[in-house]
């Protein structure tokens, strides 16, 4: 029943706007007459105008003048009458010259011209009306940036005030040569550090930010002077997420956690990924984890030969099986139990199936958990490195990316300790090997497992406190997908050992507290308070990604780095490495603590000292950072 309404009132609607257009066209053929006349025009009879008049009705519905919706006329349906004008007016050419009627072209003309605006003016009016109609109720709504985006957000919105009740009242733009203009009809009024003014003035509702190739730096500063308003506020889809440049008011969500840390977008050089990874047998350790899962997703795009993945939680290796088994042909995939620390296990699986290059991720990360597990972190971040290395050379591996983090520069707890020996092994074992051994460091990776932020979405959802251990510090932040290709883009290029991702600027945690508060839609103080437990054992209040005595150059990829570093005697190193390996095997830890030292000599300790305001928390969950 509702459908045969829509039919009913859609048939209607078109019989209306063809019978307007029917009288506009004769009153258009009487008109040019009328005016052709005193120029010395023969007169027109009324049936050859009921002719000329069917001849264009007929030219209209050809073009497809009935198939637009008149509130929404614009340029397409502009270029619809266009081509129907000139046609018309052609037939109507050609039938007189067929009839031999001998008609003054002045008439042709000019009802051209009267044709066109009479088309035009009635579905102008009928959008005119419409628009007042409709946002003479809505919501009145700030656009952030007035440039294409903000352009067709405005579009998109005055199209669908049925759906969205949105009034777009006023532009901001920090392009001062636009203030004073109009997009749209909307007025460009200021920058965004009027934002506060203009929400008040103009008594907006809602703050849209349609800048979809704003820089995180960019983001943050918008979203400040947007909290400084107190209404909600949307933004739209990053550049890359936005097809063909086409905003959809649709595509509007809210400001993600991503938007104000992430950084600039990623341009791989897909071609060389695909050359290195396509029809190639591809192991991945520690696949199950969130970096390691997310590199065989990647991995998946470029059509491996054979996907293998390694990793000793096996609820982990259940799901990226589960997931990737939709996602790659069955046969071409295989999930191993197995910890990277088997050395018979590990064996079996590099004979049954040959890979060509090997991506080492599996590592214990949680730097206060490793400060009390010293033997276990050892054994499986060190060693389990030697195991997998020594096999991928053992087996002509060609190429073996160890995975490593900034915690390995000057570090200060066990698990940036063991990461650091982790990279002087490859380092130096590539110098003795045909296998090429690469190293990948890089900062933290946001919503990693164990991380920060899964745990303040969690501390958020309970009612708070979140819990900061000091004011000042800070930690470099990348998404999982963007570490995930650079690790590929690394593994690609033909130089160096250890590459140094661009990580930006670091961020404060204390920052990243506060917008998952404001981004969760609560207060600081009033709904979420944040407490300041104090440094944890082996934490430093910043982050490095490089020694003092490394220097970087420049790789074929903007946001890869290669660096410069120091060299190592193998003999030295491998000694020490199997002085770790007894020493694990017979569970002496105090040996092991001076080895380390011996193997990464920048390793030390750090004391914890807190700020007067920073109060100890005892027995609160914290997450590493």
């Amino acid at each position: 029943m509702n459908r045969h309404k829509k039919d009913l009132s859609k048939w209607l609607k078109r019989s209306i706007a063809f019978t307007s257009d029917c009288l506009c066209i004769i009153v258009a053929w009487i008109l040019a007459e009328s005016l052709a006349n005193p120029l010395g025009s023969l007169p027109l009879n009324t049936i050859l105008i009921a002719e000329f008049s069917l001849i264009e009705v007929s030219i209209c519905i050809i073009c497809g003048l009935y198939r637009g919706i008149w509130r929404f006329a614009s340029i397409p349906d502009l270029m619809r009458i266009v081509r129907a004008i000139l046609l018309g007016t052609l037939f109507c050419i050609l039938y007189a010259a067929i009839e031999k009627i001998h008609i003054s072209y002045n008439i042709y003309i000019i009802n051209a011209l009267l044709f066109g605006v009479f088309l035009s003016s009635s579905r102008l009016v009928i959008r005119l009306y419409s628009n007042y109609r409709h946002f003479s109720k809505g919501k009145r709504i700030l656009i952030v940036g007035g440039g294409s985006a903000g352009e067709g957000i405005i579009r998109d919105l005055s199209r669908s005030f049925s759906v969205y009740q949105y009034i777009p009242a006023v532009i901001i733009d920090d392009d001062v040569s636009r203030h004073g203009s109009e997009i749209q009809g909307v007025r460009v009024v200021g920058t965004c550090k009027d934002i506060p003014k203009f929400v008040t003035k103009y008594k907006i509702s809602l703050i849209l930010i349609a800048i979809p190739s704003a820089s995180s730096k960019q983001m943050r500063e918008i979203v400040k002077y947007c909290e400084l308003s107190k209404i909600p506020f949307r933004t739209l889809p990053s550049i890359k997420d936005i097809a063909d440049g086409i905003v959809k008011s649709s595509g509007l969500r809210e400001v993600l956690l991503e938007d104000l840390l992430g950084r600039d977008q990623i341009y791989l050089n897909v071609e060389i990924i695909k050359s290195t990874i396509e029809n190639q047998i591809i192991l991945v350790t520690g696949g199950g984890g969130s970096i390691g899962g997310e590199l065989c997703r990647q991995i998946c795009n470029f059509h491996p030969k054979k996907l293998i993945i390694v990793d000793n939680n096996e609820f982990n290796l259940y799901s990226i099986d589960m997931e990737l088994q939709k996602k790659i042909d069955p046969s071409k995939f295989h999930a191993h139990l197995c910890s990277v620390t088997d050395k018979i296990e590990l064996e079996k699986i590099f004979t049954l199936h040959k890979p060509s290059i090997v991506f080492h991720v599996a590592a214990y990360k949680h730097v206060p958990l490793l400060e009390s597990n010293l033997r276990v972190a050892m054994h499986n971040n060190i060693i389990g490195t030697r195991i997998v290395s020594e096999l991928s050379e053992k087996n002509h591996i060609k190429t073996f990316v160890l995975i490593s983090t900034d915690k390995a520069v000057n570090p200060t707890n066990i698990m940036g300790a063991t990461k650091r020996a982790s990279e002087i092994f490859c380092q130096t074992y590539n110098k003795k090997t045909q296998t090429k051994f690469m190293t990948v460091r890089f900062g933290n990776v946001l919503n990693s497992a164990g991380s920060v932020i899964p745990l303040f979405r969690q501390q958020i959802s309970l009612g708070g406190p979140l819990t900061v251990t000091h004011r000042d510090i800070t930690r470099y932040f990348m998404t999982i997908p963007e570490a995930s290709q650079l690790i590929l883009q690394a593994a690609a290029i033909d130089e160096g050992h250890i590459f140094v991702l661009n990580m930006g600027e670091p961020i404060k945690i204390n920052y990243l507290a506060e917008q998952m508060v404001k981004l969760s839609g609560k207060e600081i103080g009033k709904d979420i308070e944040i407490q300041y437990t104090g440094l944890r054992a082996g934490e430093k209040l910043h982050e490095e990604l490089l020694y003092t005595s490394e220097s970087i150059c420049d790789t074929t990829h903007p946001q890869i780095k290669q660096a410069k570093v120091k060299e190592y005697d193998w003999n030295h190193i491998i000694d020490i490495i199997n002085q770790i390996e007894i020493a694990c095997e017979i569970g002496d830890e105090n040996q092991l603590k001076k080895l380390l030292c011996k193997l990464v000599p920048e390793y030390q300790t750090t004391k914890i000292s807190n700020t007067k305001d920073e109060t100890k928390i005892p027995n609160q969950t914290l997450a590493y950072v």
